[in-house]
């Protein structure tokens, strides 16, 4: 490895440690990486420069002499526009390095406002009072966006989006023109970036885990050997798309039969048997109140979300299945169908080892992996944080 490509890896190296652990010493930081002590205080050296990282000393007054410092990162020196698209509501956030959360604002969103030049326009109307409130120092170094749809992640190109009507849009490119950043811009599917906020934010420690989303469709972002499984172009993990019931009931997306057809809020709701003036906040006050009809619905909904599951830990083999969304607001409902519909399928062995949870990060895991996304590449090559060119990777600029 050259010298310079070292010094990146290792640039990277320890600047992801602060970004998923928090504030660390030195000594912590040398443990954790397996440089050396003098290496350490030089990357950091760098990094404060780059106005990524900062030292404090330690609040600690324990013990002789003067207390070691303590890094941690600068949310400030990189921060990023997070974007989600689901067809219930539309997300903004301000988010920075470590996690560090400026602000959020979710919106429902008119299922008669769906066209993708109204969205982006909602987007820009969002995000303009939160990049306002951003410190003055900040360093904005991209957009990340979470759409429900098949999306091409060199650019943003959304292919296919069943459930808002949406067939070949440039996503990416609509969005850079309408915000007129000059960052780039990096789009990708809402459940994809569900399992990567999981993965990083929750539980790093997991190396192969499936997050499955319900809205009024199904994703499913899967992780294996601590990478995302995203297929060549990024359009893997299409779960809620797979024929459950071959005589079923005609999907969005034009073939019949899908998971999503039988365990999505549609799903749910027609079995609640309303007259479509009930939605999800109606059926869990019902649930709540022990509403037979209600809960005999969730059952029925985790029956058929539990079978899906248990194909996917039958290809798969994860240590965690993580359901989001609509799931993991009626996780208390859904659970004992689901565990029991998963084992139905799922072969004793990789059965045996996957647990069934809900979500850590709740409603907001797309919107966090839509940061991850961006701040990823930062860390990839902290050195370039302020150029917006990472090697390998694609983007589509914006500025009129």
């Amino acid at each position: 490895m050259a010298a310079e490509e070292l010094r990146r890896h290792n640039l990277g190296a320890v600047l992801e440690r602060l970004h998923l652990s928090g504030a660390l010493s030195r000594s912590e930081l040398t443990a954790m990486t397996g440089l050396n002590r003098s290496t350490i205080a030089d990357l950091l050296g760098e990094l404060v420069d780059l106005g990524l990282v900062e030292e404090r000393p330690s609040e600690a007054t324990s013990g002789p002499g003067r207390p070691s410092p303590v890094a941690r990162t600068r949310p400030e020196g990189a921060a990023v526009l997070a974007v989600e698209l689901a067809v219930d509501s539309i997300a903004v956030a301000t988010v920075g390095l470590g996690g560090h959360v400026f602000n959020r604002v979710r919106v429902a969103r008119p299922r008669g406002r769906f066209s993708p030049g109204e969205t982006t326009q909602d987007v820009a109307k969002l995000a303009g009072p939160l990049l306002d409130s951003l410190p003055p120092d900040r360093v904005l170094v991209g957009v990340g966006a979470a759409i429900v749809g098949i999306t091409r992640r060199s650019d943003g190109f959304v292919h296919l989006a069943p459930n808002l009507g949406w067939r070949d849009v440039p996503l990416g490119a609509m969005l850079a023109a309408e915000l007129d950043l000059d960052v780039p811009v990096l789009a990708a599917n809402e459940a994809d970036l569900g399992a990567l906020a999981e993965h990083r934010r929750v539980c790093p420690g997991i190396s192969d885990l499936i997050y499955v989303s319900g809205e009024v469709g199904i994703g499913a972002g899967v992780i294996v050997d601590g990478k995302p499984l995203l297929g060549s172009a990024g359009y893997a993990g299409e779960a809620g798309h797979t024929m459950v019931d071959p005589n079923g009931r005609e999907c969005r997306c034009g073939a019949f039969g899908c998971w999503e057809t039988e365990a999505g809020e549609t799903a749910l709701l027609r079995h609640v048997g309303g007259d479509g003036s009930v939605d999800l906040d109606e059926v869990a006050r019902r649930a709540d109140a022990g509403d037979e009809v209600a809960l005999g619905a969730v059952a029925e909904v985790g029956r058929w979300l539990g079978l899906g599951v248990g194909d996917l830990i039958n290809l798969f083999n994860p240590e965690l299945v993580i359901l989001g969304g609509l799931y993991h607001r009626l996780f208390r409902f859904l659970e004992p169908s689901v565990v029991e519909g998963a084992r139905s399928r799922a072969l004793g062995a990789p059965g045996g080892m996957a647990r069934i949870v809900r979500s850590g990060l709740g409603i907001d895991a797309p919107l966090i992996g839509a940061a991850e996304l961006v701040l990823s590449r930062v860390i990839a090559d902290p050195a370039r944080s302020g150029t917006g060119a990472w090697p390998g990777e694609a983007h589509v600029a914006g500025g009129r």
